[in-house]
């Protein structure tokens, strides 16, 4: 994080107890790494993996500021316990991936809504400060369980705040795009075929995505919590990504390293993708506002005077700025250097 984006978050941080559920996933272990950083007085790590948390807890293990939990969220009884002398909450917890939750929706219910509404729940019991609750560009206009079950949550969460117990606890949500070496995704798993030199399968190499660095999606987070007023949804301006070009930046790297050009393979949409995503559906636009790097869909936009009018009709990675080519290269480099390390 750069020094100046730290000095602007300490003070809302400092002395601070902060909940990251989900923990030790791709999202939620670097928001706990920002976080070490902004003097809080104490993180808690809640997740169900407990290889995970083994793992996690031995890099930190000179940090007595950090507390391990095992649980899920989908079991309240923990939750509750969890939150209790809690200041401020990110929920990163969730079932991701596409497909699994297309073949097990149920479980999707389970950990995406209710789980969301147990976090809900304690939270406002405990009377937390902040709670900001990590979406995605699926809850758009969506097509698959996923993406449903993640625009529900928002509504969840956005919700929360006219609830009829609540006594000043403040929410919000913020929308990522695909999160650049985040576990299951795109990039890492073809970067390990080529390192195999098996075939690069792709659904659709027309498709486009939204692509954002783990560090854009730590800062996005973090930012988010000290400027919500309560019901916004955060999303984080973000160039998008054409498979073909990823597929030519993969061959163009093994040509340039020596391994062996690898083919590509298109193996068709899966259940449940669209060719493009969406960070914006139409009926937002009139809420839609933006500061800096973000868009912002403001149910209240008196509260951020900072915030300017955006007419954007569709936010879509098929319209957006594309990542260069050079950029393709740098990001397959870092990817080949951290697996080295």
């Amino acid at each position: 994080m750069p020094k100046q984006q730290t000095a602007e978050l300490k003070p809302f941080f400092h002395n601070k107890t902060v909940l990251v559920t989900g923990g030790t996933g791709s999202i939620g272990s670097q928001i706990v790494k920002r976080l070490l950083l902004l003097t809080p007085k104490q993180v808690i790590v809640f997740s169900k993996d407990d290889s995970k948390q083994y793992v996690m807890s031995q890099k930190y293990a000179e940090d007595k500021r950090l507390l391990f939990v095992l649980g899920d969220v989908r079991d309240y009884r923990r939750v509750n316990q969890v939150m209790r002398g809690v200041d401020i909450v990110f929920h990163a917890a969730a079932l991701k991936q596409v497909p699994t939750c297309e073949d097990h929706p149920f479980e999707a219910i389970q950990t995406n809504l209710i789980g969301g509404q147990n976090v809900v729940e304690a939270a406002l019991l405990h009377r937390v400060q902040h709670v900001i609750n990590i979406s995605t560009d699926k809850a758009v206009s969506p097509v698959n369980t996923m993406g449903a079950t993640k625009l529900l949550s928002e509504k969840l969460f956005h919700q929360a705040n006219r609830h009829v117990q609540n006594r000043g606890t403040v929410f919000c949500s913020v929308r990522f795009g695909n999160v650049l070496g985040s576990r299951g995704s795109v990039i890492p798993i073809l970067f390990e075929q080529m390192m195999e030199g098996e075939p690069l399968t792709i659904t659709d190499k027309n498709m486009t995505r939204f692509f954002m660095s783990i560090d854009d999606a730590a800062t996005l987070t973090l930012q988010s919590a000290a400027i919500t007023k309560g019901g916004e949804t955060f999303i984080f301006k973000m160039e998008s990504l054409k498979l073909e070009e990823l597929i030519h930046g993969f061959e163009e790297y093994a040509s340039q390293h020596g391994l062996p050009r690898p083919a590509a393979v298109e193996v068709g949409k899966r259940p449940g993708e669209k060719l493009h995503e969406e960070l914006t559906s139409p009926h937002e636009v009139e809420s839609l506002y933006e500061w800096g790097n973000l868009y912002a869909i403001l149910p209240e936009p008196e509260k951020h005077p900072d915030f300017r009018k955006v007419n954007l009709p569709g936010y879509q990675s098929d319209q957006a700025p594309l990542i260069t080519k050079d950029r393709i290269a740098q990001i397959i480099e870092e990817l080949h250097q951290e697996k080295k390390a």
